[in-house]
């Protein structure tokens, strides 16, 4: 069977892999996301984008480790009222971050790439998902924030743990939210590249 690679250091992208008990390595991407950031205004565009850069990356620098591999990339952020929200950087920026959603829906966002390690064909998608907050007090909002749950997390949560308190909310792919769509991965797989989880 050919390997799978899934680009991302993301421990819930590793999780939902580890879930459905198939065997894969982990390669991160290295990619300097900040010009794609800078320059690309569109959310859609901007999470394909950054998840076909990374599978990329993978695929062009760590060609050693590959041989015949499927390599997963993804890219997630949340979008509200026009604007793009990624990951904070510290506490402050999380509790802003988290303040301006509460008690809001927000569409999350997370854009997926797949590619070979021997072809040049790549196939980008993207998923979306509703989400809505519940209102929190500034006070609760920084006990969330303290527990460091929000680092490296588009906009500064994770469905999977303590932020599951203040969710009221889910329309979409709970796997998407988590950061890989894995019902579109699945049908790429099969499609695209003849892989079948179902089989691994």
């Amino acid at each position: 069977m050919r390997k799978i690679v899934l680009a991302s250091k993301s421990v819930d992208r590793k999780e939902i892999l580890e879930r459905i008990g198939i065997s894969f390595e982990i390669i991160g991407s290295e990619l300097d996301e900040t010009p794609y950031k800078e320059k690309i205004k569109n959310p859609i565009t901007l999470v394909k984008t950054l998840a076909k850069e990374k599978a990329l990356w993978v695929r062009n620098k760590k060609i050693g480790q590959l041989e015949d591999s499927i390599i997963i990339a993804a890219d997630t952020i949340v979008e509200y009222k026009r604007e793009i929200i990624g990951k904070a950087k510290n506490e402050r920026e999380a509790f802003t971050m988290l303040k301006k959603l509460m008690g809001t829906t927000h569409n999350l966002l997370t854009g997926l790439a797949i590619t070979h390690s021997t072809s040049k064909k790549i196939i980008t998608h993207y998923d979306s998902a509703k989400i809505e907050f519940l209102l929190l007090s500034d006070e609760n909002i920084w006990r969330y924030v303290e527990s460091g749950e929000w680092k490296g997390r588009a906009g500064a949560y994770s469905l999977r743990e303590r932020a599951s308190l203040f969710i009221n909310v889910i329309e979409g792919s709970p796997s998407t939210v988590i950061g890989l769509p894995m019902h579109h991965v699945f049908q790429i797989l099969k499609d695209e590249f003849n892989v079948n989880l179902l089989e691994y």
